[in-house]
């Protein structure tokens, strides 16, 4: 496989020397170069339009391509389009010996040095105005130089090779060639063949050119001697594909695969980075193997090619391998290892994304950063941000700095402190992105931001914050954070008794994308919360034990989804009666809580569940001490959906204690911010105890002789309304106890007001409801 220069290359050339001698009109110029320049540089992340220049199997700028972008647009000559000059330019090239005179004279179109003008001059050459020239330090005078040096570097049989690739390459347009100079004796390989009045069939020919003229890719030598990719070219390939791997993640697709593979079969002499495409590729099927065997394989390249200064990224990369395995000992070990060899080579962008990538370890892996933290290499939590976002303005690293406030916020959140400092640091976050154009960060940012929204009561903005993403930022973000950003939509979506729309929305990521275990199983996972979320409303318990079964074997390594999975559990233990498992599972779960892991969200729940169970089994005087505390906790902290909650938890527990109007005041205070939340479940607990609070009411209101039917009308009254705003609720959830619940408290409620037709037709209602199958 040659180098640098291809057969395309030289057509890549021979435009380029039209450009230079004005044949190529002022209309045409920007189209023109724009062609030339996208296949000279090499391919970038961010290049969004693949459809506009497309790279074949075999070379990197195909025949037809040319033809269709260069034949639409007209040459200064009349009557002749640039497609008409490229053929004339290309078919003058009639022998090799016109290729190497070809590449003799072709710095002619690029200015000369300052050297060799100052030697023109004391040599009293005169400088001839010979038209348009290349700068030296542009794209196209840049490319026109190399490939006259490369051309220089050729042995003879090499440039044999390369001009048995272009007569291939050009074949194609033989016959738009001859019929366009008819009168002309050329020869569809070689003019020298017409001057000795040979054809392709001669003994000659067969010697020197084989049957260039049959298509036969079959044969191996043709394929060596015909494939027109470079290794500079493959080199561009491979980086793009590994920039693409590591930024979105995923796996390679099969047809890119296959490509690959055909490329660097030809004889490509780059196997490093091709080792490092299959790790990449193994790693994300869980070929765990596969992978550390690639690996090794690339590092022993590099390392002997490049004298140890890629060591610590070996390292760097085999800690990342053994914490996806699950080997955290060995990922600390070589993560430490990484780190030294980084500050001993002061490779600063390595020793930041080391140091940020063990503090993000150590905040979900806690229990394995013991030998780290008595090293003090990262001191508190506070230091070590502290330390990034210091490292990370000193070697200008954005990326890095964006992601550290960003964490910054995250744990200002976790501590319950100040919600104003978590905002601010998240604009700060924010201005970065936008001004430093950080597009992998934004996912984060705005996954952050929609949780900060939640937290103080804000659905609506939450989920404003993933259509946000969705729409703008998702194409060419990393999967990841589409799967985050999908899910959290989603269980919004589902809160509010949109279960169609959210399952809608976690479909809506592209099986091409889940080709990745790790994605694979993250979808399933959060597809699996969402499912059991909604068989525990509609009280299918064969359902909730099989996902439970599924979830539970899955063991995804984060907390986050851990403590959803938990809590969700917990509901459904309370649901069934089940409260010395629920009480358990609550235990577990608080002394698990590490001051790395804490975070004052999950602390208001469990205290709130803990009430809740106390509450039912008949202690409420201690159910009250512990809804005053989570709420005194929520209000302090500034979480509002855990405050509602501890508040409406607190009014059951005073229901209990037979404190009805107390309960009804301060359910009813809180009401309008209930509605806001827009969760459905926790509307429906709310106006259930309105509804026990004004029936409470109701009853006391009978032991007074004054206005006594009155009053207990009004209750009951409000009571009714109460009992129908709530089975609302209950139905947009497809919570089926929640529902009889209700219809089960009319009943008593016509019962007690003298209606036992009206009685009967709800308690017949509610037998209907268990038998409804969803």
């Amino acid at each position: 496989m040659a180098r640098y220069l291809t057969p395309s290359k030289v057509a890549l050339l021979c435009l380029a020397t039209l450009y230079t001698e004005g044949t190529v009109p002022n209309t045409s110029a920007v189209p023109v170069l724009s062609f030339l320049i996208s296949h000279i540089l090499p391919p970038r992340s961010s290049d969004k339009s693949p459809a506009a220049y497309r790279r074949d199997k075999k070379h990197a700028v195909s025949i037809d391509e040319l033809e269709e972008v260069l034949s639409y647009h007209s040459s200064s000559i009349p009557g002749r389009s640039v497609w008409d000059l490229l053929l004339r330019k290309m078919w003058l090239l009639d022998c090799c010996d016109a290729l190497e005179t070809f590449f003799g004279d072709i710095h002619s179109i690029v200015e000369k040095s300052r050297e060799e003008q100052i030697q023109d001059r004391d040599n009293g050459l005169v400088v001839q105005d010979t038209g348009m020239l290349l700068s030296r330090s542009s794209p196209l005078g840049a490319f026109v130089r190399r490939a006259q040096l490369e051309f220089t570097r050729l042995q003879f049989h090499d440039s044999v090779k390369l001009w048995r690739g272009f007569i291939k390459y050009r074949l194609p347009t033989y016959r738009a060639w001859a019929r366009r100079h008819p009168s002309g004796e050329q020869s569809a390989v070689d003019v020298n063949l017409v001057d000795l009045k040979l054809d392709a069939n001669s003994y000659l020919s067969q010697v020197v050119y084989r049957n260039i003229e049959c298509d036969d890719d079959d044969d191996d030598d043709a394929v060596d001697d015909e494939a027109g990719v470079s290794t500079k070219d493959v080199e561009q390939l491979l980086t793009f594909q590994v920039d693409e791997l590591q930024r979105i993640g995923g796996r390679v697709p099969d047809e890119v695969k296959d490509q690959l593979e055909y490329i660097i079969s030809a004889g490509v002499m780059v196997p490093s980075m091709a080792h490092y495409i299959r790790f990449l590729d193994a790693w994300k099927a869980g070929d765990y193997p596969s992978s550390f065997d690639n690996l090794h394989r690339y590092f022993d390249y590099t390392v002997h090619s490049r004298d140890r200064s890629f060591y610590q990224y070996a390292l760097l990369n085999l800690a990342i391998l053994h914490a996806a395995f699950g080997s955290y000992a060995e990922a600390v070990s070589a993560m430490q290892e990484a780190i030294s060899i980084a500050r001993e080579s002061h490779d600063m962008d390595c020793l930041n994304f080391c140091m940020s990538w063990l503090y993000h370890f150590g905040k979900a892996f806690p229990e394995e950063m013991g030998d780290v933290q008595s090293t003090g290499m990262l001191g508190g939590e506070k230091e070590g941000l502290a330390f990034l976002k210091a490292k990370a303005r000193e070697s200008e690293s954005w990326g890095l700095l964006s992601t550290t406030l960003l964490s910054e916020a995250k744990l200002e959140l976790q501590n319950g402190d100040s919600l104003a400092a978590a905002f601010e640091n998240i604009v700060k976050s924010s201005y970065l992105n936008v001004t430093k154009n950080l597009r992998t960060t934004m996912g984060p940012l705005l996954l952050l931001q929609a949780s900060v929204f939640s937290r103080i009561g804000l659905t609506h903005n939450a989920l404003l914050q993933c259509e946000i993403f969705r729409e703008c930022y998702a194409k060419g973000a990393p999967l990841d954070d589409c799967l985050k950003i999908a899910y959290r939509s989603s269980q919004l979506l589902s809160h509010s008794g949109g279960y169609k729309r959210a399952v809608t929305r976690i479909n809506d990521v592209s099986p091409a994308d889940l080709r990745s275990l790790k994605a694979n199983q993250s979808w399933a996972y959060f597809c699996g919360i969402i499912k059991l979320e909604r068989q525990i409303h509609r009280n299918d318990s064969i359902a909730v034990e099989h996902l439970f079964a599924q979830l539970q074997d899955m063991q995804l390594p984060d907390t986050d989804l851990a403590l959803q999975l938990s809590f969700l559990e917990i509901e459904y233990r309370l649901r069934t009666g089940h409260y010395q498992e629920s009480m358990s599972i609550i235990d577990g779960l608080a002394q698990s809580m590490k001051q790395e892991t804490f975070d004052i969200f999950t602390q208001i729940r469990l205290l709130c569940y803990k009430a809740r169970i106390l509450d039912k089994t008949g202690l409420p005087q201690r159910g009250f001490s512990m809804a005053m505390r989570a709420a005194a906790i929520a209000y302090r902290s500034r979480v509002l959906p855990g405050l509602w909650e501890a508040i409406t938890v607190l009014a059951t527990v005073l229901l209990s204690l037979r404190e009805f109007e107390a309960a009804l005041e301060m359910t009813e205070s809180i009401m309008p911010q209930v509605l806001e939340l827009d969760n459905r479940y926790l509307t429906a607990r709310s106006y259930s105890v309105l509804v026990d609070a004004n029936m409470g009411l109701a009853g006391e209101a009978s032991h007074h002789r004054i206005k006594a039917d009155v009053i207990r009308k009004e209750y009951v009254t409000r009571a009714l309304t109460y009992i129908d705003c709530a089975y609302d609720e209950y139905e947009a959830i497809e919570d089926l106890p929640g529902q009889c619940e209700m219809m089960a408290k009319k009943a008593t409620v016509m019962h007690l007001s003298g209606e036992p037709v009206l009685a009967n037709d709800y308690a017949a209602r509610v037998l209907d409801l268990r038998k409804t199958p969803y």
